[in-house]
């Protein structure tokens, strides 16, 4: 495999200007998603199943931490054959042929191409016209051949090791998806933002996304709820905790254990 010694000046005339418009390029379409973004407010039910799926969903992945009568109390209270939550609500399964024929969901898929999909094929396509054929930078790590075809896009060379050099195309795409999470930390979601979000959350509905079928979300969570068993995963917790605080020696008492 060849080794290539970079020139500084890339540095400069390369990797900066890739970098800078990657970041550019994440901020407008940052903002252009929030001007383009129909918020659909979920409502007081969406809200409250919602809710009930993640309260059940706890009590399945924490049963070990409460006794066993608060478990089948608030199992009983979920999956009751007669007045059980998730038999006693009566909801609709959306038709998802309603689904594919509303306008709204289009408009917001259409919404998505033009702020994502389009503008990073228009700005590769500019980038590999402009820097085709540059080797930016090198990898702090050795890597197999595997990587090649990812780190080495548009620069068709079979000696290049695979293991250090990454081409400018490359590069933009590696920016592109690597500076998303600098991008919102950088913009910073106000406390409104924060709480639509928490509510599509809780209502499992997101923008752009169709209508959810709670009929099946409350006969699957039924499923899962009714095989779970419980086991008391605090039964020993005394010992555990004075053992590894270097205090079992009361416990070995016989006079002391009677105490617990």
């Amino acid at each position: 495999m060849a080794e290539l010694l970079l020139d500084s000046d890339i540095r400069m005339w390369v990797i900066l200007p890739i970098v800078l418009i990657s970041l550019l390029f994440g901020l407008v379409r940052h903002y252009a998603t929030i001007l383009l973004t129909n918020d659909t407010e979920p409502t007081i039910e969406q809200i409250k199943d919602g809710q009930v799926l993640v309260r059940s969903r706890h009590l399945r992945e924490h049963a070990g931490f409460i006794p066993n009568e608060a478990f089948l109390i608030r199992k009983h209270y979920f999956n009751h054959a007669e007045t059980g939550y998730f038999k006693s609500q009566q909801r609709t399964a959306p038709n998802p042929l309603n689904a594919m024929g509303d306008p709204g969901m289009a408009m917001e898929m259409l919404k998505g191409t033009v702020t994502n999909v389009l503008p990073m094929i228009l700005i590769g396509g500019w980038i590999n016209l402009t820097f085709a054929g540059f080797i930016a930078t090198k990898v702090p790590f050795p890597l197999t051949l595997k990587f090649k075809v990812m780190l080495q896009r548009g620069v068709e060379l079979k000696t290049l090791s695979a293991s250090w050099y990454v081409s400018s195309m490359s590069w933009y795409f590696l920016n592109v998806f690597g500076l998303e999470a600098f991008i919102h930390s950088f913009c910073g979601d106000n406390a409104a933002d924060q709480m639509r979000q928490m509510a599509q959350q809780m209502s499992f509905q997101g923008p752009g996304m169709a209508k959810q079928n709670f009929v099946q979300l409350f006969k699957d969570e039924w499923e899962a709820l009714q095989v779970v068993q419980h086991t008391d995963d605090l039964e020993k917790v005394e010992e555990e905790v004075m053992a590894v605080s270097g205090t079992l020696t009361p416990l070995t008492d016989p006079t002391m254990k009677k105490a617990f």
